[in-house]
């Protein structure tokens, strides 16, 4: 792949460059050049810790992690940037615990983590507000990122079973610098990235990120990734009671999407004791290059306003507008009319074309006060949101005219069929493709008021509490449409030509949700704690563009409720340099959603996961850092129904879900110059399916990093992914496909600072 740099993100580079410029030209003109003098290089200071978090981003946390009675994984700065992550997938591999989910079918392509075996692909968030629409999300604005694990519904609202993943952004600071990094690789990897904080005036500063990036995916042919961004941001009143900071985010795509690998056996003898991996044909690119691309775009504007009323009372509101767009086509690797073991693929195709718009506002209120001898530190607030998504998509007509998806002469030279071992994805495909007249809109609505309070009983014992109140109403209206191309027999309602009727469905929600924990300081700087919490999940939880949509199934059905108990200990040591955590939990569902007759589902399934959780951040020595964990998930189905074979799949293990999971990422400094490190990520297996009858296999990933200190203004840093080159697949649907991680690469990059 031999792209040119986007033309509008090569002028914002560019442009980059006049305020360093100025900037360096200002600071030696004036009396303030000793502030923003560039540090010369030395060993890093022994009570820094980088890789340890204090307190998490936001403020309905109300005291310390270390007296925060749940497990929150806060991924640093610094090990988004060491480990070479540049996506939000990328960055949560450092946490265990988490695996992913395809897209496919209603689950579009994008970001979907399943946290303690729950989705939370409609759990993620940006400065604490809800980022709904499918997407695929960018790390160069971002400064951290926070992944809270167990029932979350108190914090996050709804949705939030197993946890939620909170996005820091890059925000104004009140200090000059000025940085970049540029990386060349294998693969026609390519990327520039550039991050400027200036000061103007005594009370206001500019921040400016941008980024460029373009690449092949590692062992994986064709595919290709190419997307470019920028987001500004200001702030005034940088040391004034009361602040504003007005920021845009701004991120687009145009990729070549990938399904990757089939399933073998096409279905025929699978079993749960013998359930179907990914067919072993290695690297194999099924997709076309000619009629196979994806496109996506989000935008984003916020006004976030501040103000410290003294004494620890500080109120703070956001209000934000966000539109986001996922367009694409993608060939599936169907493997449901028994080709595959033919040595034969029909190339399927799965399409959307989605848009999200979302406004919301945040007010907070947080503080301190106390009642005679108990100490309260408290956060309050109200949430007003509108999120509204349009789903339409694309009728693609095999040129080949067949039907059952069979791999015969015709269909292999239209391009809808191919060599299961030998594909050639310069096919010329030469079907039709057509808009699709089906559009979907969906509409939710909440309100939300919510309030947290941390009780200081006493120097040892800590109480915590909190409660959320959301009224949720979603609707999803299909138009009446004419139906363009034929459907099942192409006869009367499934004819050309014929009318469809238009379908609405609603559901209307009022819940609470809760959480209560006690905690107890063994010394000041460890605490064990006991807690309770739980989350509400309706009908439509995703707003149409994700795995939980409204139907006329699920429309009048009451939230599905999750309870998680958790006991847990949190440890600072090495003089708190180093955080140790430790906990077991269990999570309940006793009203999960299932299927009763072949027309209606009912709350009336369970479902439970108990695990165990260790977690480290920090540094071992001045020189040596590590951050990482160990999951344990005993997951079980453990109630889905007697309707159709449901009831035979009581008591298996979650889909999307490994039982063990472990991760840690570790630096060294050799020399004070020189810095090496490196990553090992297991997975156990996780089956696709809730029948557990398709699985893809357990792995180990290693990767390697070096850095080395040139001089004040260049560090080099050399990264290898994958640095045993093993196939393995990363996510693993319930039918037709799983889709394989990228092979090894490796990545020159300099980081340069001005």
């Amino acid at each position: 792949m031999d792209r040119r740099l986007n033309p509008i993100a090569a002028t914002l580079l560019a442009a980059f460059a006049m305020p360093v410029a100025l900037q360096q030209s200002a600071c030696a003109q004036t009396a303030q050049a000793s502030e923003t003098a560039l540090p010369e290089v030395t060993v890093r200071d022994s009570a820094e810790a980088p890789y340890k978090t204090e307190k998490a981003a936001s403020p309905k946390f109300t005291a310390p992690l270390l007296e925060t009675p749940k497990s929150i994984t806060v991924i640093p700065a610094e090990v988004i940037q060491q480990t070479g992550a540049t996506s939000l997938v990328e960055a949560l591999r450092t946490t265990p615990g988490i695996t992913f989910g395809a897209g496919e079918g209603g689950n579009p392509i994008g970001d979907r983590p399943f946290i303690r075996g729950y989705d939370a692909g409609a759990n993620t968030f940006v400065d604490g507000v809800r980022d709904t629409g499918s997407q695929t999300r960018e790390i160069f604005d971002i400064e951290a990122v926070e992944v809270v694990k167990g029932s979350d519904g108190a914090f996050g609202g709804r949705g939030a079973a197993g946890g939620s993943v909170n996005l820091i952004t890059k925000a104004p600071k009140k200090e000059n610098f000025s940085s970049a990094n540029i990386g060349v690789g294998t693969d026609n990897y390519k990327r520039a990235a550039v991050d400027g904080n200036y000061l103007l005036g005594d009370n206001a500063a500019i921040r400016l990120n941008a980024m460029v990036h373009d690449a092949n995916v590692p062992g994986r042919g064709q595919v290709d990734v190419s997307r470019w961004g920028f987001a500004p941001s200001l702030k005034l009143g940088l040391n004034s009671p009361t602040s504003v900071i007005l920021s845009y985010y701004h991120m687009q795509s145009d990729d070549l999407p990938d399904y990757s690998t089939p399933y073998k056996n096409s279905g025929a003898g699978r079993t749960k004791a013998n359930p179907d991996a990914p067919v072993n044909v290695g690297r194999q690119f099924y997709g076309l290059t000619g009629r196979d691309f994806r496109k996506t775009q989000a935008d984003i504007g916020t006004v976030q306003v501040q103000h410290d009323f003294g004494d620890s009372l500080v109120f703070s509101n956001t209000t934000r507008y966000g539109r986001s767009t996922n367009n694409y086509i993608v060939t599936n690797p169907d493997d449901s009319a028994g080709n595959v073991a033919n040595g034969k693929l029909w190339r399927s195709s799965k399409n959307r074309d989605a848009s999200t718009e979302t406004a919301t506002n945040q007010a907070n209120l947080s503080g301190k006060f106390a009642t005679g001898s108990v100490k309260h530190s408290f956060s309050t607030g109200l949430e007003i949101s509108r999120e509204q998504t349009s789903v339409g998509g694309y009728a693609l007509l095999p040129a080949s005219g067949v039907s059952g998806r069979p791999c015969n002469t015709a269909a292999f030279a239209s391009g809808d069929c191919t060599s299961l071992n030998n594909p050639n994805p310069s096919d010329k495909w030469s079907g039709t493709i057509l808009r699709s007249p089906t559009v979907t809109q969906t509409t939710t609505n909440t309100r939300s008021v919510y309030a947290f309070d941390t009780l200081e009983l006493s120097k040892q014992w800590l109480a915590n509490l909190g409660l959320r109140y959301d009224s949720y109403s979603t609707t999803a209206s299909t138009p009446a449409y004419i139906r363009t191309v034929p459907n099942g027999n192409g006869q009367g309602a499934n004819a050309v030509g014929a009318t469809v009727p238009g379908v609405t469905v609603k559901n209307d929600a009022n819940f609470w949700n809760y959480q209560a924990a006690l905690i107890y300081k063994l010394t000041p700087d460890a605490s064990v704690y006991g807690s309770y919490s739980t989350a509400s999940t309706p009908s439509g939880v995703s707003t149409g563009d994700g795995s939980d949509n409204i139907s006329a199934a699920n429309q009048n059905l009451a939230p599905e409720r999750s309870h998680t108990y958790e006991i847990g200990t949190k440890w600072d040591v090495l003089h708190k340099k180093l955080s140790l955590t430790a906990a077991v939990f269990r999570t309940e569902k006793n009203n999960a959603r299932v299927p009763i007759d072949a027309n209606t589902v009912a709350t009336a399934g369970k479902q439970k996961v108990d695990g165990l959780e260790l977690g480290i951040a920090g540094n071992l020595t001045d020189k040596w850092q590590v951050f990482g964990g160990y999951t344990y998930l005993d997951s079980a189905l453990v109630d889905n129904g007697s309707f159709g074979t449901n009831a035979a799949n009581n008591g298996n293990q979650f889909p999307n879900t490994a039982k063990n999971s472990f991760s840690l990422w570790s630096t060294y400094q050799v020399l004070p110059k020189l810095t090496v490190g490196g990553g090992a990520f297991y997975m156990s297996h996780v089956f696709g399916n809730a029948a557990n009858t398709l699985y893809v296999p357990s792995y180990t990933r290693f990767d390697a990093m070096a850095s080395y200190v040139l001089n004040r203004h260049v560090t080099l840093q050399l990264n290898v992914q994958n640095l045993t080159n093993k196939l393995y697949y990363d996510q693993g649907y319930a039918a037709h496909y799983a889709h394989q991680a990228p092979a090894r690469s490796a990545v020159l990059s300099a980081n340069l600072v001005f």
